[in-house]
């Protein structure tokens, strides 16, 4: 098979496996999603759950957090881990916001991207969920995964998102990592991969 055929067979294969692609983390709106993936850095989404309603709460829209200081907002998020960056990074990130896009979440991965803190993984989470673009999340998941498939033997994300791009349906790639994601939890483990009930066993290059 080539690695077209393979891709658009994983395709096929997690959206059976998993009909529902939707994100795990909770959210409203595109300024609370951004928020969420900016915490869930080096921490579960469940955790990220928990802390979230509170913090929005306290901080309603882009505006209360633009004018908040790095010690307001780190008593919420301190369970997240690494609070006092993600901390410094969403005030500043809701600084630009006001004052380069009108408090609005931009729909680009160029302007995300400019944001504090924010990388292509969440700026493409965004164009995807919020705005309905064609996006490819490379998280952890999807670089083992993929990897495992044979569809690349690369490490670095940016190089994957790209071959991914090619490899992928444009209408299919973004709930295609989302499915990703629910099968490396639920089968493709980094360590232990379950490979004797996976859904791609029949065109997986790992043999184990």
């Amino acid at each position: 098979m080539t690695k077209k055929q393979i891709a658009l067979s994983a395709v096929a294969a997690l959206k059976k496996e998993y009909p529902d692609a939707i994100c795990s983390l909770t959210y409203t709106d595109p300024l609370q999603l951004l928020i969420a993936t900016r915490l869930a850095a080096q921490c579960t989404d469940a955790r990220v759950n928990m802390v979230t309603p509170e913090l929005f709460s306290r901080f309603p829209d882009v505006y209360s957090f633009a004018e908040a200081t790095e010690d307001e907002v780190a008593p919420y998020i301190k369970s997240c881990g690494l609070y006092k960056t993600k901390s410094r990074d969403i005030v500043a990130m809701a600084k630009k916001l006001v004052e380069d896009f009108d408090g609005k979440v931009p729909d680009n991965i160029e302007d995300l991207t400019s944001l504090p803190g924010i990388g292509r993984k969440t700026a493409n989470l965004i164009v995807g969920d919020v705005y309905g673009k064609p996006a490819v999340v490379v998280d952890t998941h999807c670089i083992r995964i993929t990897r495992r498939l044979g569809l690349h033997e690369l490490k670095d994300a940016k190089k994957i998102e790209f071959l991914l791009r090619d490899l992928l349906p444009p209408e299919e790639s973004n709930d295609f990592c989302h499915r990703v994601v629910l099968h490396g939890r639920a089968v493709c483990d980094a360590r232990k991969p379950k490979c004797e009930g996976c859904c791609m066993k029949a065109f997986c290059k790992k043999k184990t």
